[in-house]
This record gives C-alpha cells, structure tokens and sequence, in this order.
C-alpha cells in the first residue's frame, strides 16, 4: 500500500463537492491538487513513469507536447528527464518516438489517398473543434496532407462558454467554404460542428438557435455549390443535439445511437438503397466522381450518377435522426432548408453508431470513428473495441509497454502515474484502463502509484463527478497500491484549441502541485 491516505477518492469528492457549490462544472473545473504536510503528494518527478490512459488523440497531443516535446514552446518549462511517457494509442503520427501501448494500424487507399493518387484537388476545411476529424481522422490516421490536398482550420471562440455563442465560428467556416467552392476544387469536405459542440451543452435555448443557424448556413453553402456545378452529398458522423432531455427530464448531452441521414443534391441522382453505414459515403463520392474505388474499400455506392464531377461532403456534426417531439429540435424550430433537403433529394438512413462504425454493440457513435470510416470506406475497428478485447482475452495485462514501464520505475525507485478520464465509456477512454495497468504494478510489487484524474462532463452527467470518484477509490483500494492525488475538467486537461494557458495550468498541477489544495 502507498504510504498516503487510502485510495484518495472520497477526499476528492469532498473538494469536488465544495467547488460545486461556486457554480462550476465538472468540464472546466481547475486544478485540484491533494496536499500533506505542507507539500503536494504524488507530483511527477524525474526518475517516474507516466502513463496516459486516454485514447483518440486530437484532444491529448497538447498534454502529451508538454511532457514530450524537446523544443515545445507552449509554455516555459523544464523538460523532465529521465521521464518513461507512454501514451495509451497513436495520438499523431509524430509520436513514433514515443512508447504507444496500442499502436494503430494506419488505414490505406483511404478517400483522400485515392484522390491524390488520381490527381485531383481537395480542400479539407473546419473550425478548430473539428479540424482534426476533416484532416487526421477521414484520412485514416494520416496526419500529414496528401499531395493536391489544402487543409484550413478556423479558429473556434476562445474563453468564452460554447453555448453563449450557439453559432460558434460557422459564419467564417460557411464563408471560407464559398470561397473554396467558386476556386472549383475537385472534392470538399467540410464539418458545421454546433450539432456536437453545442449539443453537448445543457443549455436547450442554444441547442435550438444552433441547429437554426446551421440551416441558415446550410441553405447558403447549397445555394453557391449549385451555382459552382457540385454535387452535395450531406450528412452526419453521429447523433447528439436531436435529443434534448433524457428519459427523466434531465438535460441530454451525450451522443446518442441514432441514424444519421445522407441527402444527395445534384442531377440525374438515383437511390440505390434506403438503408447503409458510414463506410459507403467514401464509395458513393467516387461514384459521384467517376471514379473506381479500390479493392481495400468495402462500402458501396448509396446513389448512382448520371453526371459526374465535382463534390462537396458537408458532415453536420452531431447531427441525428429522432421522432418529431417538443424534445427534438430539428423538429421544432423552423428548418425549411434541412426539411426541403431530406424530402426533395433522395435520402438515405446511414448506421452511426456501434459495430456499424468499429464500436462496441450498443455504443454511442462519435466524431473520431465517424470520420474515420466516412473517409475509410471500410469499417474501421476503434480502439475501444481493440482494448476491450484485450482486456478480455488477458492481453492488456500481458501488454510489454505496460510491463517494461512499470519494470523500469520500480528499478529506478521512481512513482508510476496514471492519467485517466473519470468515465466508464468515453470515446476518450474509461476508469477500466487505469485500473488495469494498477493491477499489473500491484502484481510487479510497484507501490508508488499516483492516479491523476480528468473529470469529464461530456459522456458523464454534470454533477456525477463526486459518485464516480467514491466508487473509483474503492476499486483502487481493492487492488492495492495507488492514490488519486489530483483532478482537473477535461476543458482545461484536453484542450484542442493550442489554448497553452489552459494546459500549463493542467502540466503544473501534474508536476508541481499548484492548484486548488485539499487534503486528506
């Protein structure tokens, strides 16, 4: 056992429970750092090992630059070596030098890849909250533009809350997007974020003045792609901001398991089917090119072409299908473009969610296997799915990037630290992952662990924040060693946006205590 107070997790929940009360959300909350004696307990030091319990990437590369990076430049700080950082799957392609539990295999021949190769031009373009899911994801974990490629990132509003701005930067996006279109690329995709941005809010008056503005935008963009000569195939990676209040009345910000509808504007277009997955939109804009899809593809064509060209993919992010109630506001609010879109152009209902998508039976979609397997053409087996796997056939336990760290700090007589998401089914990750790498330091004999938490507040209930940590610090404490010695909201830890003032607060809580103090 550790030599400090138990698991940790009921003096978190108290601290948790006491910031609460000043208005704050388990996203954004700041900093909490468990303190004794004066000191902060379980900061990382030279000599220890770091292990990222968190999946996906685009929202970990931040964090992971400031312990990793040798010329970073976020902020000021001194490199922390010797360091063993492990990071729990690829989260960019940059990382191959750093130890990856669960490395990837990199999709090939995906869309963008079958473009290039055929010569043709293509603009990848988003706000910043999506950039990664138009770019690094539809391109099959390819983080580096193919040749005939532009990528372009709008900013998304920076220190200000999300559902005070319900349009977010979609005018900028919608504006860029004009401009790409009358320069006549050959292929565009482009994502409107609100639907999830906004979607995982509370607010139900922004939820509904976002999916308004995202049919203003929507009725300008088919407006100048009809007068470029574009095909428009429109349509969505999961569903969130349709479902409004959960079954008890309680606020939904979740994604949901919902279909997700594809709408094909143009001349000449045919339906082949009502029913498909996400993994047949990459075939159906070939088609819609002329083009032949390689043999790696496995999806097929929604539509058939009369004419072939151009082609514009607008992905509403978010954006599900669901029963006109008082609860759905895409059926409350006045839509007549998305209305006119799905009842005058042939439409098809597209699976987003699950083994659909690569995911667990059951499970939510998200934006990271959505893009990926619209991009794909293939359905592209998530990580989720790969580490439950090993977490049931033993493998994660036997995983050697695992081991050899846990080996090397216990050599060294240095701290492991687990850095994971207070969650149980994330699309970032879950309290099983650490709980399992705590298992195998328990049976290595390591017993200075530190577990360093990022509350969540997206695919968790606000306010569940306290509950979760009671139940975590008693299946810490049954296995043995590990203390939870700090926490901090994921829109702080996880940011995406190169908000560097937000991840030095995360980094120096981590490494130096500095914090909110509790104590045991």
């Amino acid at each position: 056992m550790s030599k400090y107070l138990k698991a940790g997790g009921d003096a978190l929940a108290k601290a948790v429970e006491k910031v609460y009360e000043s208005g704050k959300t388990d996203y954004h909350l700041e900093p909490l750092n468990l303190w004794e004696g004066g000191a902060p307990v379980g900061t990382v030091k030279p000599g220890d090992g770091v292990i990222f319990c968190c999946r996906r990437g685009e929202r970990e590369v931040e964090l992971t630059d400031a312990f990793t990076d040798p010329v970073f430049t976020g902020f000021s700080r001194e490199k922390l070596d010797p360091l063993d950082f492990v990071i729990l799957t690829m989260y960019n392609e940059k990382y191959t030098y750093l130890p990856i539990a669960f490395a990837p295999s990199k999709v090939q021949m995906t869309l963008a890849q079958v473009l290039s190769e055929a010569g043709k031009t293509q603009l990848h373009l988003s706000e910043s909250e999506k950039f990664a899911h138009v770019t690094f994801f539809f391109n099959g974990g390819n983080n580096t533009p193919f040749p005939g490629e532009d990528d372009i990132r709008i900013p998304s509003p920076k220190g200000v809350a999300f559902e005070t701005i319900p349009e977010l930067s979609l005018p900028k996006v919608a504006e860029t997007l004009a401009d790409g279109l009358r320069k006549g690329y050959d292929f565009i995709v482009t994502n409107f974020a609100n639907g999830d941005v906004i979607g995982h809010t509370a607010n139900d008056d922004a939820k509904r003045k976002a999916v308004v503005a995202v049919d203003k935008y929507l009725g300008e963009t088919l407006k100048t792609a009809r007068e470029e000569g574009y095909t428009v195939l429109v349509t969505a990676d999961h569903g969130n901001i349709e479902t409004l209040r959960t079954g008890d009345g309680k606020p939904h910000g979740a994604h949901t398991t919902n279909l997700v509808a594809i709408s094909a504007v143009g001349e000449g277009i045919i339906r082949r089917t009502n029913r498909g997955k996400l993994c047949d939109v990459a075939p159906t804009i070939l088609a819609a090119m002329g083009l032949e899809k390689p043999k790696e593809m496995t999806g097929s064509p929604l539509f058939g072409f009369e004419k072939t060209g151009k082609v514009l993919l607008l992905i509403l992010d978010g954006w599900g299908l669901d029963a006109p109630t008082k609860e759905n506001p895409l059926a409350t609010e006045p839509m007549p473009v998305w209305n006119a879109l799905v009842s005058e152009n042939p439409t098809a209902q597209l699976d987003a969610s699950g083994p659909a998508v690569g995911l667990a039976e059951g499970k939510t979609g998200n934006s990271e296997a959505g893009h990926i397997n619209l991009g794909s053409g293939r359905v592209v087996l998530q990580d989720d799915v790969r580490l439950d796997n090993a977490m049931k056939d033993g493998s994660f336990y036997e995983n050697p990037v695992f081991l050899k760290t846990i080996r090397d700090v216990k050599a060294r007589g240095g701290a492991l630290h687990l850095i994971g998401l207070l969650t149980k089914k994330s699309s970032h990750g879950s309290i099983d992952y650490p709980l399992g790498v705590l298992k195998m330091a328990a049976a290595e004999g390591l017993d200075e662990v530190f577990v360093h938490v990022i509350f969540d507040g997206r695919s968790t209930q606000p306010g569940s924040a306290p509950a979760l940590l009671r139940e975590f610090g008693e299946q810490i404490e049954a296995i043995g060693p590990g203390t939870i010695v700090s926490g901090v909201g994921r829109g702080v830890a996880l940011d995406r946006d190169l908000n560097w003032a937000k991840v030095e607060r995360a980094y120096r809580s981590l490494t130096e205590g500095k914090g909110e103090v509790y104590e045991g």
